[in-house]
């Protein structure tokens, strides 16, 4: 079993050490992961710099650049046969509803994905990252499942994970992506140099919650498994669309 593991908290986040320890010994282990924190990095490839990859201390890779770029060059690049499954994580805060759009860590398994690798996207739901163990343990016994019977095609699976410890789950639940409110506006603040700068605002709050979705799930301490595609058409409007063009 060969499993690629990155993140998008950077190469030393306690997060991507947790899930590593509690993959140890389902197969070979590879870590490439970027080598800063790209949070919200979403889908993108550095394109305007080479990229270099470089091997820590602890035995993990790195590269200079974003979440995708670290699983497209070790898929393409470093590795000598493909991954039977790559999972990215554990991230520090949820990635439910309209964060997978930016969500960096998503990001990572949907390059994964759309190389022919069943991949797996694991978040923490919590920034103050009490229970990383209870997600390495949830992630293992996600691969655990994948090598006992592996899916036939691609996948690409966005798991959530209640900050809590795992003898309080309740279970796990295959959800769809919940919706947020419009977020918050930037904040403006002006910096020591007397420049006006911004923040980004915070996330929304959940719009649609409902039974089914994601945050449904977490908010029964739930662990929350979303199947997720990337085609992006919008199949509903193909029709006014064309009689729009006409």
């Amino acid at each position: 079993m060969r499993i690629l593991l990155s993140n998008d908290d950077g190469y030393f986040a306690p997060g991507l050490a947790a899930l590593a320890e509690a993959l140890h010994g389902l197969g070979e282990v590879v870590v490439v992961a970027p080598e800063q924190n790209r949070s919200g990095a979403s889908n993108s490839l550095t394109l305007d710099r080479p990229l270099f990859l470089k091997k820590a201390a602890n035995g993990f890779h790195f590269v200079n650049g974003t979440p995708t770029d670290c699983v497209h060059l070790a898929v393409t690049g470093m590795l000598d046969e493909l991954p039977d499954i790559i999972v990215s994580g554990i991230n520090n805060g949820a990635n439910m509803g309209d964060d997978t759009i930016y969500s960096g860590t998503v990001a990572a398994a949907t390059e994964g994905y759309l190389l022919g690798i069943p991949s797996i996207a694991i978040s923490l739901t919590n920034f103050e990252g009490n229970n990383f163990a209870t997600a390495g343990r949830v992630a293992r016994e996600l691969v655990e499942r994948f090598i006992r019977d592996p899916i036939r095609e691609p996948v690409l699976l966005n798991v959530n994970v209640p900050d809590i410890p795992y003898a309080e789950l309740n279970g796990m639940e295959v959800t769809r992506l919940g919706r947020r409110h419009k977020a918050e506006p930037v904040v403006k603040m002006t910096s020591p140099r007397n420049e006006t700068v911004y923040w980004v605002g915070a996330a929304g709050a959940a719009a649609d919650a409902g039974p089914g979705t994601d945050f449904n799930a977490i908010e029964r301490g739930v662990v929350s498994i979303t199947p997720l595609q990337i085609d992006l058409t919008h199949a509903a409007q193909l029709p006014s669309i064309r009689q729009w063009m006409k």
